[in-house]
């Protein structure tokens, strides 16, 4: 007969003290199963009518074995889904605490390690849609990883394995794509992360640490990028013990090769290396000017201060560094480094961050050299300068950039070569090169700026195009004539800051000539229609026989040629006034003869935007690139 289960613990509770036969004769009297005796036994408690459950009072029905069934499979569910969910959320932990050294090995500046920290209340807040979340974003990494798969474009490991957030997510996959093996993709990647404008302030630097030498080359020369694309340079090693940096400076020259020299790099040297500065003092006849403004000596100083000193050491460098196995004795000194705190030290002397600029863009005509630059932190400086409103310190920052960028720059600016449009890179096609060659005591920026008045001399400069340009090719030109490229170039003259800078440099005219054409044709100008622009040259025999030769072959190919001449004579000092370029010495014979009334100096110099000298210079670039290109 059948027992309810209280009645059999009550049994089996009563007869515990039976051997094996005695409780076999009980479970045979009582129709009992073993399997219902060892739950008794196992469980006493159920001894007690009013702690039996329900389902223990029909043990041995149907029913009840029908429902024990489904409550068993419900109850190991539970089980093994939590199970399950603990595992999860144990490896998840896992994973978010992994660093992935691979990122860090490939950043460059290994002292820049930047944490994305998460508020607490964000970490603890982990519901279902977290989780929801979480699974999406791996069911979307699993997609990208097959079609890259399908695309011959393995996803990497780095990348595929890094538990993100979706803003976070896309920043990794174009650091992924901007070192793709398709050229296209990589700008597009460049591109893409310009046009982010959510972005925290991390994740720029997340760009920044793991980014390679094209991408970042590829930000600093876009227009849009934002600065915090580049890392802060990092710390520079500290100077020797009762060590300056004019000491450092001339050690740093000392080290260079010092034969089979130029004579004007020998000059600059030795006075750099050899000369105290009371020598130096006595054999220029007091203080120096460096800053182009004022008295070119000041007798009552006694000596030299080490900034001029520092200047001459500069100078040697400057010629130093256009000889490659020079420039890779400059960084193996540390000569990056110390030329970043020498440029820091002198913010407020632009003539010494030119000279500088002048040394790194020399250094980066040598693609070896790339990444020593990158790493010692001058690309947050070049981006920097780019966007800075003085044209001459854009411009020395936009060719050492040019000279960095291989990605979409063939060409190679060297020292005296400025490109003043495009200075960024530019999906714009290129047409025709307009070239800007000074002359006596010009420069490369100063001839071409806007004409001098009152206003402009009593006040503070502004790049602002509707007041005042100092160059008005790169402010005016640039803007109506987008597709052309525009360079200036710089060369030495024997009347440059009223006096030979070397007293050695005595080059002839077919000397000079033959070394900027050599300089032009690196910089790719040549390969496309030329537009010249020049101010005058001067008046001598050479020059005459030069002339004849270029009127003997523009005929022959028939130039296009537009002069202009000055009606008004030039004022030097307050007592003398000099008709510098008569109108018959400005007749060359052939093309058009303009007499404009300006003096010499102003010649090259509008006075505004919409003034005479501009407009129809405009109008012949305009003219002559149409025919060049319908032919």
């Amino acid at each position: 007969m059948h027992v309810p289960g209280c009645l059999l613990c009550h049994l089996l509770q009563k007869n515990r003290n039976l051997n094996f036969s005695a409780k076999k004769h009980v479970l045979e009297r009582y129709q009992l199963s073993p399997v219902k005796a060892a739950v008794a036994q196992v469980f006493p408690w159920t001894r007690s009518p009013s702690l039996a459950f329900p389902w223990m009072m029909q043990w041995g029905t149907p029913d009840s074995r029908h429902r024990t069934g489904n409550i068993i499979k419900l109850t190991g569910s539970l089980i093994l889904g939590g199970s399950l969910f603990l595992t999860y959320e144990a490896l998840a932990l896992k994973k978010s605490l992994t660093l992935d050294t691979q990122v860090v090995e490939r950043e460059k500046m290994k002292s820049y390690i930047y944490v994305n920290t998460v508020p607490i209340d964000k970490r603890e807040n982990h519901g279902i849609l977290y989780q929801a979340r979480k699974e999406l974003h791996k069911a979307v990494r699993k997609v990208l990883a097959t079609s890259a798969k399908i695309l011959q474009g393995p996803f990497a490991d780095t990348f595929s394995t890094v538990d993100l957030e979706d803003h976070e997510c896309a920043v990794w996959l174009l650091l992924q794509k901007s070192r793709s093996d398709d050229r296209a993709a990589r700008m597009q990647a460049v591109q893409e992360m310009l046009a982010a404008r959510h972005w925290h302030d991390y994740q720029y630097r997340m760009i920044a640490q793991a980014c390679d030498l094209r991408t970042l080359i590829g930000l600093a020369r876009s227009k849009e990028s934002d600065l915090r694309f580049f890392l802060r340079p990092p710390r520079l090693p500290s100077l020797k013990e009762d060590s300056t940096i004019e000491e450092e400076l001339r050690h740093l020259l000392a080290s260079l090769p010092q034969t089979e020299l130029d004579e004007c790099i020998q000059y600059f040297t030795s006075l750099a290396l050899s000369e105290s500065s009371q020598s130096l003092a006595a054999q220029k006849g007091g203080l120096w000017c460096f800053g182009g403004n004022g008295l070119p000596y000041a007798e009552s100083f006694g000596e030299v201060p080490s900034a001029a000193v520092e200047m001459f050491c500069l100078d040697a460098l400057v010629k130093h560094s256009e000889i490659s196995t020079h420039c890779d004795k400059i960084e193996a000194n540390g000569g990056l480094q110390l030329l970043q705190r020498l440029y820091q030290l002198h913010k407020d002397c632009p003539k010494v961050q030119r000279n500088i600029m002048r040394i790194i863009g020399n250094m980066a005509l040598n693609e070896h050299l790339h990444s020593s630059i990158v790493q010692s932190g001058w690309v947050s400086i070049l981006a920097e300068a780019m966007k800075s409103q003085d044209i001459m310190e854009a411009s020395h920052a936009a060719r050492t950039l040019a000279n960095l960028d291989r990605e979409t720059v063939q060409e190679k600016y060297q020292d005296g070569v400025y490109v003043l449009h495009p200075q960024y890179r530019t999906s714009q096609p290129i047409k025709a090169d307009v070239l800007f060659v000074h002359g006596l005591m010009g420069a490369a920026f100063k001839t071409w700026r806007q004409q001098d008045n009152d206003q402009v001399l009593n006040e503070k400069v502004s790049e602002d195009e509707t007041r005042y340009t100092t160059c008005w090719p790169k402010t005016w030109l640039a803007r109506d004539c987008p597709s052309l490229r525009i360079i200036s170039v710089e060369y030495d003259t024997s009347l440059s800051d009223w006096r030979a800078r070397c007293p050695m440099e005595r080059k002839s005219i077919a000397f000079r000539s033959n070394e900027l054409l050599r300089k032009l044709r690196a910089a790719g100008v040549g390969d496309r229609p030329v537009i010249w622009v020049s101010h005058s040259m001067g008046d001598s025999p050479a020059l005459k026989t030069l002339q004849d030769d270029f009127l003997e072959f523009a005929k022959d190919k028939n130039f296009q040629v537009l002069n202009f001449v000055e009606t008004l004579p030039t004022s030097i000092g307050s007592m003398i006034k000099l008709h510098v370029v008569p109108v018959e010495s400005a007749d060359l014979g052939i093309g058009d003869l303009i007499p404009v009334d300006v003096n010499h100096l102003n010649i090259c110099k509008p006075e505004k935007k919409d003034a005479f000298l501009y407009q129809r210079t405009l109008r012949f670039i305009r003219e002559t690139l149409a025919k060049d290109l319908e032919n």
